[in-house]
């Protein structure tokens, strides 16, 4: 990922959190000037998480100035709770952009364990779990980068990235076979063909017009188990809606080539980190 292209983004979310300055770091050190000095901050893990966001969290403090920061672990590792990294900079930068480098190093890590979580429920099967569309507005590169470091897989990243034929699509077309017929003679040779269908009758109109893959929407297991059976190797086959942690495994289990869930960044729960500076 190229995480110098996020400095506007990080450059925002500075001067949201900063305003017109950080009035109470700014009364303590002006009151005790020697206080701004070099000192080093504990970054701690407060539970088991996957990390992702290392090089944005250090990022944020460096806009401010010099700032050092070592981690123990990779992208992408289990880190356990305690000690995960540290920081050397001065107390000054350390304070004023601590907020904001940990929201981003929170939501990041939340979404990396979530994802290795559900990834680790399909087991063995063959099923790879995908990520969607349903991201926080100029974050997506971001959390879609966390889905990868907890081991998923990207859907689209953007309309621009690939062919999905949705409902609303259909009714401006006036039919599956319509539409798919107009993207087949407007997109390029290579681009894969996806409808999304949610019942039999949508799935064989699907077949029939030569769809690459289908994507089965909010369709119940054992209707999914006959979806793939209908389909018989002829194309691709997604399902998303309606799934969760409990009944992942389930949907693994019928067959289907891919699992997508907005749920891995729509409804994550933060990891739960802090920075702790050291004392004198």
């Amino acid at each position: 990922m190229d995480f110098l292209s996020l400095d506007p983004l990080l450059r925002q979310a500075l001067q949201e959190d900063l305003g017109r300055g950080d009035i109470t770091t700014e009364a303590i050190l002006q009151s005790n000037p020697h206080a701004d000095g070099v000192r080093t901050a504990q970054v701690l893990a407060r539970q088991r998480l996957i990390l992702a966001g290392w090089p944005v969290f250090v990022q944020v403090f460096q806009l401010l100035g010099p700032v050092d920061g070592q981690i123990r672990y990779r992208e992408g590792d289990w880190v356990e709770p305690g000690c995960m990294g540290t920081l050397e900079g001065s107390v000054s930068i350390l304070l004023k952009a601590e907020r904001v480098a940990l929201n981003f190093l929170q939501r990041l890590c939340g979404i990396a364990t979530r994802t290795r979580g559900c990834v680790d429920r399909v087991g063995s099967s063959r099923v790879r779990v995908l990520d969607t569309r349903k991201t926080t507005p100029l974050w997506r590169n971001l959390e879609k980068y966390a889905v990868r470091m907890g081991g998923g897989q990207n859907h689209r990243m953007g309309l621009d990235d690939g062919v999905l034929i949705k409902e609303n699509h259909i009714a401006a077309a006036g039919s599956i076979v319509a539409a798919v017929r107009a993207c087949r003679e407007r997109c390029g040779h290579l681009q894969r063909i996806q409808v999304e269908v949610t019942n039999q009758d949508e799935l064989a109109e699907a077949l029939d017009a030569g769809a690459d893959a289908v994507l089965l929407d909010n369709m119940p297991v054992e209707e999914v188990r006959r979806s793939v059976a209908t389909c018989a190797g002829r194309c691709l086959v997604e399902v998303s809606g309606g799934i969760t942690g409990q009944n992942l495994q389930a949907y693994a289990e019928t067959g289907v080539d891919f699992i997508s869930m907005g749920s891995l960044t729509h409804s994550v729960t933060s990891s739960d980190i802090s920075l702790m500076l050291d004392r004198v």
